[in-house]
């Protein structure tokens, strides 16, 4: 396991001030920007896709995380690298050659993950940890914001931490997204993630540096 990573979720964030929220986020000692992508497919909304994404790059130099809850990912990959993404993540639910998918995550010069919704299981992922530097379970069902944590989700983290740990894939990381807050973030913690993504527990927060110091110490083995 790496060292705790707090990813603050832009899709809490005031969509008219995405420039000053980027800049309070970095004061902030946030790790990474988390980037929800929804195609009103896949998932029931929708968000922003490249352009914003491009348009945001200049605004800071923490990593863009950008979550692609998309159908068809392997389409636009490459628009989501040349807009600035660091960290692309696809849904094994929506890739059939998921195998080939991670892969030119990997070869457009970005660090490869792949996601699971609450109701596919960890073994979902087994054949293609290799191919990840990061696994994200969902800890709520995606699409929209300020859902509650799903506890039966500790059990799966736990699992693909283990099952990690016997390849030997120890840098593999794990992020969790949804209903991630000072309260819920210990248990993800302790069955085995290390990445952590939160939108309104910060964004509803008054203060951003506080509550993401809150979460890095409560998160620390």
């Amino acid at each position: 396991m790496g060292h705790p990573i707090i990813a603050p979720s832009i899709l809490a964030a005031d969509f008219s001030k995405l420039h000053e929220a980027l800049l309070a986020l970095e004061k902030a000692k946030a790790d990474w920007i988390h980037v929800d992508v929804m195609d009103g497919h896949f998932v029931p909304n929708l968000t922003i896709g490249p352009p914003v994404i491009k348009a945001l790059r200049p605004c800071t130099e923490l990593p863009f995380d950008v979550h692609l809850m998309i159908e068809n990912p392997e389409l636009s990959l490459n628009q989501y690298a040349e807009a600035g993404a660091d960290r692309i993540s696809v849904h094994a639910e929506t890739c059939p050659h998921l195998h080939r998918t991670l892969t030119q995550i990997r070869e457009l010069g970005c660090k490869s993950s792949v996601a699971l919704n609450p109701s596919t299981p960890a073994s979902a992922v087994e054949n293609v940890l290799h191919l990840a530097d990061m696994v994200l379970v969902m800890t709520v069902n995606p699409g929209f914001g300020g859902q509650s944590y799903i506890p039966e989700m500790t059990t799966k983290i736990r699992a693909i931490r283990d099952r990690a740990n016997q390849l030997g894939l120890t840098e593999l990381r794990i992020q969790v997204d949804g209903g991630i807050s000072p309260a819920t973030i210990a248990h993800a913690a302790k069955a085995g993630a290390d990445t952590f993504v939160a939108g309104s527990a910060i964004f509803k927060s008054n203060d951003y540096a506080a509550t993401i110091a809150q979460m890095k110490s409560k998160a620390s083995p």
